[in-house]
């Protein structure tokens, strides 16, 4: 089972290119990078681990900034979101990004990508939050029309692109009905959740790996009504707090690579957790 980490990286913790360079040396999988452009002072929306918001959202580096470095310092770790929040971008921005920073790295970019938990923060975007799930999946449509290798036009209910030459590339060739870099969608288990995945997406991630032994089952099966490969499906349970029972579990499960959640906190702390974590390794 491949082992990666997720860490809010922010001002005051330890830096990307010194964790990316650990990680490296130590054997992990991947380095996974939340992101918040902001956090409104004045919020109603509830913090969905419950208590206080944890000082480190508000701080968080741009997620797409800080893997550029890390895959300039690195040659086999994996880099990813977890998650970045497709309804506040430009997706033909977006699209550009994630391509650039896919084709530099040599096709080691994961896109984790989710519908956000923070109204007040995604209305500061100007998006409309009973409708967020459909932009995303709008804007991952227009963003796959743009990987495309041929120019390709969209046109959907929240936005349009003309068939257009936008290069690089993402290095991941077309499976079934997704073009471009590996993609994974965070969020609760739910029929619409599924329905987006096996449309759009190469699997999920779900937060903190629980109910997989329900869950899987009903997603599978989502994945086969859509057409889609059994064997190409990817579920990687995400921000985990890891025992060797519950590893263990996991690999019963499928499940091939498994995200540990890191303490956003400066070099010493986080390298005393990646000690502590090399068992799994």
């Amino acid at each position: 089972m491949r082992i990666a980490v997720t860490v809010f990286l922010t001002d005051e913790t330890i830096a990307p290119v010194r964790l990316a360079r650990e990680l490296e040396q130590r054997g992990f999988a991947g380095l996974y990078l939340p992101e918040h452009t902001h956090i409104p002072v004045e919020r109603t929306t509830p913090y969905p681990a419950g208590g206080d918001l944890p000082r480190a959202y508000g701080r968080t580096l741009d997620p797409f900034v800080a893997l550029g470095q890390a895959a300039a310092v690195t040659e086999r770790l994996g880099l990813g979101t977890g998650i970045s929040l497709p309804a506040q971008h430009d997706p033909i921005a977006l699209a550009k990004q994630i391509a650039t920073l896919d084709h530099l790295s040599g096709g080691r970019f994961t896109f984790g990508l989710g519908y956000g938990w923070n109204a007040e923060e995604a209305a500061d975007h100007g998006v409309d939050w009973r409708t967020r799930r459909e932009l995303v999946r709008d804007r991952m449509r227009l963003m796959q029309a743009l990987w495309s290798e041929e120019p390709t036009a969209y046109d959907g209910e929240f936005g349009g692109v003309r068939a257009s030459h936008a290069h690089p590339k993402p290095v991941r060739k077309p499976r079934g009905p997704v073009t471009g870099p590996r993609t994974l969608v965070g969020g609760a288990a739910g029929p619409k959740l599924f329905a987006h995945i096996a449309e759009y997406a190469d699997g999920w991630l779900p937060i903190g790996g629980r109910g997989l032994t329900e869950s899987l089952p009903v997603l599978r099966s989502a994945w086969a009504d859509a057409g889609r490969d059994p064997s190409a499906l990817h579920v990687v349970p995400y921000a985990v707090q890891p025992t060797p029972g519950k590893l263990a579990h996991y690999a019963e499960s499928g499940v091939e690579e498994v995200v540990l959640q890191l303490p956003s906190a400066g070099e010493a702390e986080v390298l005393r957790a990646l000690d502590g974590y090399a068992a799994y390794v």
